[in-house]
């Protein structure tokens, strides 16, 4: 259990039949009556942003997730086959459970799956991968690095926004947060 004054971003509590990730939190004290927790929640299976208040001091179930380290081995039609890092055992997963991240998995990556039970939540990727440009249209001389950009697909199909210069073959960091170039490698 845990206690709504305890509440921060990131803090998974189990709520109305599923997963809550607190966003947003505020602790307000009025001059008349008793305090109470504003708080942001993001439903994790779904999505779903409410906002809701606590009293404070009310307590609630706390999520108890799982997170295990996999490598990404193989994809098998439309399932990505995960191997656990420490039992060598192999998870399927759909492209629906990984996410819009999927878009940057490649063979051989290592990535974060957390559970809540048996139900996957999420895969968390790097905040950074390298791939090679695959697709991009050439540069031409008096490109600069300030001039502009200009859409590139990675070895995973992906399609990122590139400076001019960047070229067909070349090796480039991509933020998969943001989805942003960060440089070449």
């Amino acid at each position: 259990m845990i206690s709504s004054n305890d509440f921060r971003p990131g803090v998974s509590i189990e709520w109305n039949g599923g997963v809550w990730r607190v966003v947003e939190f505020l602790h307000v004290k009025p001059g008349k009556g008793s305090a109470f927790v504003r708080t942001k929640l993001k439903n994790v299976q779904t999505g779903n942003v409410v906002e809701h208040t606590f009293r404070a001091g009310e307590t609630v179930p706390q999520a108890n997730l799982e997170k295990s380290t996999m490598q990404h081995t193989y994809k098998d039609a439309e399932e990505f086959v995960f191997m656990e890092m420490e039992s060598y055992e192999e998870a399927r997963l759909s492209a629906s459970q990984i996410g819009e991240r999927v878009k940057y998995l490649k063979e051989g990556m290592e990535v974060n799956v957390i559970r809540w039970g048996e139900q996957v939540l999420e895969v968390e990727l790097p905040n950074a991968v390298v791939l090679e440009v695959t697709q991009t249209d050439p540069g031409v001389k008096g490109d600069t690095a300030t001039g502009g950009s200009k859409p590139a697909i990675v070895e995973t199909g992906a399609q990122v926004m590139v400076p001019l210069f960047i070229s067909v073959g070349e090796r480039i960091r991509i933020d998969t947060r943001t989805d942003s170039y960060l440089g070449r490698e």
